[in-house]
């Protein structure tokens, strides 16, 4: 059976991409700050809750060491925890930038450190990075594209940072499938619920990428069709 541990996964996209991989026969571990939303999530699908706040070194090392107290091994890292900030693009600060890093860019690396040891245990383990076509340059530099029309600076780059650590670390790290991928325009607390896409169905490139239906090559950046531009 496929153990998989999802951050970010008592709402949202991370919640829908745990109900479906539990659906599909993983032992699914459910990573929040909320404990009580990860119990209760975990209680629905058949999961396992853990307490994961990815912008804390003690929070993440205790999740690392409670998955590897039930489990010997961890198949999938869904990197999902994610954030923006409601600032005016022209008015964003430095503040802003360090505040959506610690979760979107540094929670996923540090993340990543504390679980590798279990993730190399696996035979095929496999990090997918939950990133945004707004983190793509040429999508949000194309007129015709729909995401030219969002400027976020904080989200957008900590999005195109996060996918140049998908690219370097699968470098870097060559016994640890690693992939960025991108959801549909999905309706979430994230963007105020102004997406056009249920979570049932913007989740299709992360379940896709993790059960193995669609095939990308590590070190790649993926929509639920396949390969697409950085």
């Amino acid at each position: 059976m496929t153990t998989t541990l999802i951050t970010g996964a008592a709402k949202g996209l991370g919640m829908e991409t745990a109900i479906q991989l539990a659906a599909a026969g993983h032992t699914v571990y459910v990573a929040a700050r909320d404990l009580a939303r990860a119990r209760a999530v975990a209680a629905a699908i058949g999961g396992r809750p853990v307490q994961l706040d990815v912008t804390r070194d003690d929070s993440v090392a205790a999740a690392a060491a409670q998955v590897a107290s039930e489990t010997d091994s961890l198949d999938v890292l869904v990197n999902n925890a994610g954030i923006s900030v409601p600032t005016p693009a022209a008015e964003v600060t430095a503040t802003d930038l360090e505040q959506v890093y610690a979760v979107n860019v540094f929670g996923p690396v540090r993340v990543l450190h504390a679980f590798l040891p279990l993730l190399r245990a696996s035979d095929d383990p496999l990090v997918v990075n939950v990133s945004s076509g707004l983190g793509s340059l040429r999508r949000t530099t194309d007129p015709e594209a729909m995401e030219s029309g969002f400027t976020v600076p904080a989200y957008n780059s900590s999005k195109a940072a996060l996918n140049m650590l998908t690219s370097q670390l699968a470098v870097a790290i060559p016994d640890v499938r690693q992939i960025a991928v991108t959801p549909s325009f999905t309706a979430t607390d994230l963007n105020g619920h102004r997406g056009t896409d249920a979570p049932e169905h913007g989740v299709r490139a992360i379940v896709r990428a993790v059960t193995g239906e669609m095939a990308v090559p590590t070190g790649s950046f993926a929509d639920s069709s396949g390969l697409i531009a950085w």
